[in-house]
């Protein structure tokens, strides 16, 4: 099982990597200091990753870049950074340094995919190519219907969704069928090492201008993919939108983001000239949760790859399992699925995979659509949403995060009979 050494000062982003690298097959070791990260970086085997803070206040990745170097040691450091325009991260990026760079705002939708590109797959670890996981749910047809729609356009569009539901994989297809496919294709990570880079906004030239000018001039009369564009930094947002505006380069860009962005466009973190600009077209992807007859043909699917490479039998989810599954709430979606999946694949005894094999992760970042975010405003909604999902009020109960005996009082506080109908 590869290893990633996480050096971070602050215990609650460590659990939150250590968790989401666990559910993703990695061997995480989390420690708090340099002198302990020193101790542990010489015990590492081959093909391990460190993840480390390179914040101001900390810069333990360039410390441990350094101390590396001077040990004999070459293992990938990735940089967890809280902006992308600080002179400390383009000193960790510089001369061979951090292999790459995580916001950590984005620690939850960037870690895994990061740290799978510098660390061999192994064991459970399985990568998964760029094309869409097949179901057969109503929403998953509409979306095919969508991409078609959109790829006979040369509209820019906005894919917009809860990160782990492959944005990335429907903005692909879409270029795949569109009539740009001959020409090329490039994706870039909104919030990673791609828009890293200085910016003079008195001149016409600057670094970061240069740097995103060359992307256009690499896929010109293509495509562009531009993910979780909803952390652009604001100078960056304002170079884009001049090249945009400017210079009105042959390429399409399709962009992924979720709800935040939204926001951000409203109180104006966000240029609203920009946003609009690629936003000529939009696809919402519907959260897993909101889709839940996708679990099992998803889960199947996984199941499948991950027995081809493991050269055995395919294992399968009994009724119970599937029944767990659709009962957990998904903050990371099918992302967090595959993880769940292949865990218990790799744990079960058993080619019928049951309840008991499948564990959960608490540590997983707050969603705000999550049903156990209570707003009295929506309540009476949630409750009958819950209820609709799990087919009984006990296991109604369990998604909204309250007690058996507090859901008989809400449902009387809201005139809901058993039935999950509002009285009248």
């Amino acid at each position: 099982m590869n290893k990633v050494l996480i050096v971070d000062a602050s215990e609650s982003d460590r659990r939150l990597m250590a968790g989401l690298l666990v559910k993703s097959g990695y061997e995480p070791i989390a420690v708090e200091t340099m002198e302990a990260a020193k101790d542990e970086v010489a015990k590492l085997p081959p093909g391990a990753v460190i993840v480390a803070d390179a914040s101001p206040r900390d810069s333990s990745a360039k410390e441990l870049i350094n101390w590396q170097k001077a040990e004999g040691f070459t293992f990938p450091v990735i940089a967890i950074v809280n902006n992308l325009n600080g002179p400390d991260l383009l000193d960790v990026m510089k001369g061979g340094g951090a292999v790459d760079v995580v916001q950590r705002a984005g620690i939850d939708k960037q870690l895994v995919e990061t740290v799978g590109k510098y660390a061999k797959p192994e064991n459970i670890v399985i990568q998964l190519d760029n094309a869409l996981i097949p179901r057969r749910s109503n929403s998953f047809r509409e979306i095919g219907k969508a991409i078609g729609r959109v790829a006979t356009t040369n509209a820019n569009c906005i894919i917009f969704g809860e990160s782990g539901m492959g944005k990335e994989q429907i903005a692909r297809q879409i270029y795949l069928q569109s009539s740009r496919t001959q020409k090329p294709l490039k994706v870039l990570e909104a919030g990673g090492a791609p828009f890293v880079g200085k910016h003079d906004p008195e001149s016409d030239r600057s670094e970061i201008y240069n740097r995103i000018e060359g992307y256009f001039q690499e896929v010109k009369g293509g495509t562009l993919i531009i993910k979780n564009i909803q952390l652009l930094t604001f100078e960056t947002q304002s170079v884009l939108l001049h090249i945009l505006e400017q210079e009105h380069p042959d390429v399409r860009i399709i962009s992924t983001a979720n709800g935040n962005l939204l926001k951000m466009v409203a109180d104006g973190s966000f240029r609203d000239n920009l946003f609009y600009m690629l936003r000529q077209t939009s696809i919402s992807v519907p959260s897993l949760r909101e889709s839940t007859d996708d679990i099992a043909d998803i889960a199947d699917y996984l199941l499948q790859r991950y027995a081809q490479k493991k050269q055995r039998p395919k294992q399968h989810l009994d009724a119970s399992a599937i029944k767990a599954l659709k009962l957990h709430p998904w903050p990371g979606n099918v992302r967090e699925l595959k993880d769940t999946v292949l865990f218990a694949a790799f744990h079960a005894k058993e080619v019928a995979i049951t309840a008991e094999d499948i564990r959960f992760d608490d540590a997983t970042p707050d969603n705000a659509e999550d049903l156990t975010h209570r707003n009295p405003r929506t309540e009476k909604e949630n409750i009958i949403k819950a209820f609709n999902r799990a087919g009984t009020w006990r296991g109604a109960a369990k998604l909204l995060g309250v007690s058996e005996k507090t859901l008989i009082q809400l449902r009387k506080k809201h005139h809901i009979n058993p039935d999950g109908e509002i009285e009248a």
